[in-house]
């Protein structure tokens, strides 16, 4: 199913697209619970708009499929993935603005569905008829290991990248003694808000004037990891722009009957 270099595209361009998704749907409502301190029911409905567009698109992309070829498709679609990633860097904040959030979410969704559905349709219809049923395995194998992986990269990055910036700039203020670090676990840094933060203090012989400084860092950190972050997601995004340029670049019924005879493959494409 995947010897040809056109099959093996749609595979990593699947593999790409869902781990982003999986880093995408890991870092959001990270940044809605932590750092807006929502409900995980408010959660779950500001992610609702972004998954009725994947679901939306997914089935109307395929009214495109005569005018634009898979190899067009694709590329615009981790474009439109890079652009939404961009956009979320750049409009989190540490307070809620739903509206711009949500412009991120939706053109996120509408790059992702159309991609899901496309990728999947390349490699049906360019097996062999006797692996054909196979195919709808590769998919789930591939969807299962690229999600657990962008899950599992989101974490780790998310938190290494929370580490290094507050350790920075906890070094960085005066008012953050080593007598008050060491009365706190520095060695396990990990996304909290801030009142739980203003608990483990209270333990602590941090000051008024501490108190309000650690919650400074917390608040900066949390949110400038979040911001690099999706920054490297968006870099991701744009290298993926690679395989899916070498997707089949024709429209259905361009491809010459020699060379579809020729293949020893009898497929049919599309």
């Amino acid at each position: 199913m995947i010897d040809s270099p056109q099959e093996r595209a749609a595979v990593y361009a699947m593999f790409s697209v869902v781990a982003l998704e999986a880093m995408l749907n890991f870092s959001v409502p990270l940044y809605i619970q932590i750092v807006q301190g929502r409900s995980p029911l408010a959660t779950a409905i500001a992610m609702m708009p972004f998954n009725l567009t994947v679901f939306i698109t997914a089935m109307l992309i395929v009214k495109l499929y005569t005018k634009l070829t898979p190899a067009q498709i694709g590329r615009y679609g981790f474009i439109l993935c890079t652009v939404a990633l961009l956009w979320l860097a750049f409009v989190v904040r540490n307070d809620w603005s739903a509206g711009p959030v949500l412009i991120g979410l939706v053109l996120f969704g509408i790059g992702q569905g159309s991609l899901v559905t496309l990728l999947f349709n390349v490699l049906v219809t360019s097996s062999p008829k006797e692996v054909a049923g196979d195919v709808g395995s590769l998919r789930g194998t591939t969807n299962n290991l690229a999600s657990a992986v962008g899950t599992a990269v989101a974490g780790a990055l998310l938190v290494g990248l929370l580490s290094a910036i507050t350790l920075g700039n906890i070094a960085a203020s005066p008012k953050l003694t080593p007598e008050l670090q060491a009365q706190v676990d520095l060695d396990n840094i990990n996304f909290i808000s801030n009142e739980r933060l203003q608990t483990v203090l209270a333990g602590t012989t941090a000051t008024a004037a501490q108190v309000a400084e650690a919650v400074r860092v917390n608040t900066e950190s949390r949110l400038r990891a979040l911001k690099i972050g999706l920054l490297i997601m968006a870099a991701l995004a744009f290298v993926s722009i690679l395989p899916a340029g070498r997707l089949p670049n024709y429209l259905p019924g361009e491809i010459p009957e020699d060379q579809a005879s020729g293949s020893g493959r009898g497929q049919k494409r599309r």
